[in-house]
């Protein structure tokens, strides 16, 4: 890409102010919430319900899913439709592995983002020569026929889905079997994709993605070489999931073809929509939000969703750019 005309903010000129392509990690308010998390396992078993690491730990791992899609969507423009395949693949690609008796973390989940990866690349490779609707269709296409695939392995469980027989192992003191060690490293793991996705958004890259988003015609009419760089973005997006979806596959023990479903893909998008399209913190607060929400009503009716569309229809009347604008409004941003 050293090809590529250079961009407002370029390697060899010193940074002298915030572009409105940055993003921060906002550390006033996201230290004191980091340590709320790091404190809920004594706070959990103070409260003696252990329940909560738990439900915490999923809520983690969708706002990594979350974040993955957000960065294609909010900071890149593609609507993808399909982005549960690629969470599906790094899960069946550890439980496959499970199975056959590779139970090391630190070779089944590097497996796992790397067959992602690839095959994000494959299908970013076809998709991204169309746009609008028919990229929407063709990337809901591409996932529909992964899931129809896992349905049709039979020696992995088929439609029924297949069970792990124990976490993984990544030794150094840390046991996965434990729900507080797994949440201390899905945290952990949280993090460090949130600032490796800022540091990517703040580089060069990201600020020539965003003005693809922006406008992608003049993008190309001054030499961008466009399509590479919405591929590499797709790429590392279909990546994370993976990552997403190895955690995935260890938190539950199981998995299965509904992961991959279209539907999957549906709630990741309302969760990016309602924590915030192009905003970093956009899939975390709606992973948030949206499973605390299902957790909470689905206590009072099996129509949880009732309440959680009239929660989606007042944050979209009253906050179009979503939950974290309410926060970006407040800092004056």
């Amino acid at each position: 890409m050293s090809s590529s005309p250079t961009m407002s903010h370029s390697t060899s000129t010193p940074k002298t102010a915030t572009s409105i392509l940055d993003h921060s990690l906002q550390l006033r308010w996201s230290l004191p919430a980091l340590a709320v998390l790091l404190a809920l396992p004594a706070l959990a078993a103070w409260a003696g319900d252990t329940f909560y690491v738990g439900l915490a730990t999923r809520v983690l791992i969708f706002a990594l899913a979350a974040t993955s899609l957000n960065l294609i969507l909010g900071f890149g423009g593609m609507v993808s439709f399909g982005h549960a395949a690629f969470v599906g693949v790094g899960a069946y690609c550890v439980a496959v592995l499970m199975q056959s008796g590779v139970v090391s973390a630190w070779v089944a989940w590097p497996l796992a983002v790397g067959l992602s990866a690839l095959i994000a690349l494959l299908v970013g490779f076809v998709s991204l020569r169309t746009q609008g609707v028919y990229f929407i269709m063709i990337t809901l296409a591409f996932a529909q026929m992964l899931y129809y695939l896992v349905i049709s392995l039979k020696a992995y469980g088929g439609d029924d889905g297949l069970s792990l027989a124990s976490r993984s192992t990544v030794g150094m003191g840390l046991d996965l079997g434990d729900d507080t060690h797994f949440y201390y490293l899905t945290l952990g793991i949280l993090v460090l994709a949130l600032v490796g996705v800022t540091r990517l958004l703040n580089a060069r890259f990201g600020h020539a993605l965003q003005a693809i988003r922006e406008n992608e015609v003049r993008m190309t009419a001054i030499g961008f070489p466009v399509f590479r760089y919405k591929l590499v973005a797709f790429t590392i997006a279909g990546a994370l999931a993976g990552l997403a979806g190895a955690l995935f596959a260890n938190v539950g023990s199981f998995v299965s073809p509904a992961m991959m479903q279209w539907s999957q893909s549906g709630m990741l998008m309302i969760m990016v929509i309602l924590g915030g399209v192009g905003h970093l913190y956009g899939g975390v607060m709606g992973a948030i939000v949206f499973l605390l929400l299902e957790e909470l009503l689905s206590h009072y009716t099996i129509h949880w969703q009732l309440g959680l569309g009239a929660v989606l229809l007042g944050v979209v009347l009253l906050a179009p750019n979503g939950i974290s604008s309410f926060l970006r409004r407040k800092e004056g941003v």
